[in-house]
């Protein structure tokens, strides 16, 4: 496992890893605080239109031109449900109510950072459809025509959504 911090964030002192149960844990040599190296949280929201068809965005900063379910990360003292609402609305321009968490799955396709993402159903409840901030197109696509996704786990919800689609209710 390489080693990414170094330092106490509590005393400052040098960090090694040490046994802690079943795995290796980075603490501090001085203090013994344990510093865990947790998985950042993000949101998504999964918007089908009438005909069936998912909204995606093209990305235009990281992953540049790659589409995905339109995301981002929840801040430090929010809760998962705002900071997706947000993030929508920060990415589209579209205010949605949520309906509850359809997926959740482990991100490993940055080796940098990993990642847990929550996939939310929501609608649409208001704004024009509009890229902004992470994202220059959005659009509508169905579900078995794509273009290229950003990341792996945005196709496993949607091959998920098939699924979903074609199991009786």
């Amino acid at each position: 496992m390489k080693q990414r911090f170094f330092y106490c964030p509590k005393c400052g002192s040098r960090l090694n890893y040490q046994e802690q149960g079943e795995r290796k844990r980075l603490a501090c040599s001085a203090c013994a605080y344990i510093f865990y190296e947790n998985p950042v949280v993000g949101v998504a929201a999964v918007v089908l239109n009438e005909r069936g068809q998912i909204l995606l965005g093209r990305r235009n900063g990281t992953y540049r031109g790659t589409w995905c379910i339109p995301c981002g990360y929840v801040e430090y003292d929010e809760d998962v449900r705002e900071a997706i609402v947000r993030e929508f609305k920060e990415e589209t321009n579209l205010d949605i109510r949520l309906h509850g968490v359809f997926a959740v799955h482990s991100n490993f396709h940055n080796p940098e950072t990993h990642t847990v993402g929550i996939w939310f159903r929501a609608e649409v409840t208001g704004g024009e459809l509009a890229a902004q901030a992470d994202l220059d197109q959005a659009g509508y696509f169905d579900l078995d025509e794509l273009p290229p996704l950003a990341f792996p786990t945005d196709a496993i919800v949607i091959e998920e959504l098939r699924s979903a689609a074609g199991a009786p209710r």
